[in-house]
């Protein structure tokens, strides 16, 4: 029997395996980080695919490895370990956790928006959640101290609750649909407010700017910015379809006779119908930027232009990772 032909050592596996600068590409590559399934892959299995990614980019390809293999074990690598740490995430926190943990999250604060215990339970449970996937997630390989994770955590819980109760309070003489529509509010507000906290060391001290090949040139805080920016962006283009779009069906719903001689039936088909949205919105909204952003060079802050210049006069554009 023949040996398959062994695989080049050459496929670029530090970059995704389809075109990052179209949004197709883009989102194919996002459809397999948030897969959920993966997270019900073994440590073995995760420690396999490292070994194979680290072996590859070493330069020693393993006997009989094929090309999708080798795709299929650099996807499962990328799922659990950081892209700038190589640290393994918490579980919870990866993006193959979002579909999931959002679901039954965003089901219940849908479900539960009525009474102000409840707005305050579940606007503290997804703010709890939020916190470990932003801290999970973050761009660059600087740590994070207690204390600022700490403020983080408070002020985003905080601007949550005070955002899902003022608006609760504003809509009590509006019609019903309305008041289902209070939690992407204090959802949306508080990702304004969690995400730059979370990463606000990165806003202070930069993150780490590279040339086309990865070459480390430096930090930046405008790339930060940047950075920052297009993750709020993502993530409340995540949550809207999740919490626009079951309201609407449940409202009609709970008018039918159905739904009235089968109430308990109302918090797992909410849950349902967030989760059917989010399997779709998750990974088209990751891909609305590229993973590895760009600037140009004369976007940054003078003193790093400046170094870079020293390094590579002719540099135009500079990449970072954006984080998730």
């Amino acid at each position: 029997q023949k040996m398959p032909p062994s695989l080049p050592a050459t496929i670029n596996i530090r970059e995704p395996r389809w075109d990052q600068s179209t949004f197709q590409g883009r989102a194919k590559h996002f459809f397999m980080v948030t897969d959920p399934r993966n997270l019900l892959l073994s440590g073995a299995t995760l420690e396999e695919a490292r070994r194979v990614v680290e072996d590859y980019r070493a330069g020693t390809v393993q006997p009989g490895l094929t090309e999708d293999q080798l795709w299929r074990a650099k996807y499962i690598y990328d799922s659990a370990f950081h892209p700038d740490t190589g640290e393994k995430m918490i579980l919870v926190g990866r993006m193959s956790a979002q579909v999931p943990m959002n679901m039954t999250i965003t089901g219940c604060m849908l479900t539960f928006y009525r009474t102000t215990p409840a707005v305050l339970f579940w606007q503290w449970v997804n703010q709890s959640f939020n916190a470990i996937v932003n801290y999970t997630n973050r761009s660059g390989d600087a740590p994070i101290t207690p204390g600022q994770l700490g403020t983080a955590y408070v002020s985003a819980t905080t601007g949550a609750v005070v955002t899902a109760l003022g608006l609760k309070s504003l809509t009590k003489h509006l019609p019903a649909i309305i008041g289902r529509y209070v939690p992407f509010a204090a959802v949306a507000a508080a990702n304004c407010i969690n995400i730059p906290l979370m990463r606000q060391r990165e806003l202070k001290l930069g993150i780490p700017v590279t040339d086309e090949n990865g070459n480390r040139l430096g930090e930046s805080t405008a790339a930060a910015q940047k950075a920052i920016f297009q993750v709020v962006v993502s993530r409340i283009g995540m949550a809207a379809p999740a919490m626009a779009i079951p309201p609407v069906i449940m409202n009609m719903l709970e008018k039918r006779a159905f739904l009235k001689r089968y109430p308990y039936l109302n918090a797992p088909l909410q849950v349902g119908l967030v989760g059917l949205c989010l399997v779709f919105a998750t990974p088209l909204c990751c891909a609305l930027f590229p993973q590895k952003s760009s600037m140009p060079v004369s976007s940054l802050e003078p003193e790093v232009q400046d170094q870079i210049r020293k390094k590579d006069p002719w540099l135009e554009t500079v990449y970072f990772n954006k984080g998730l």
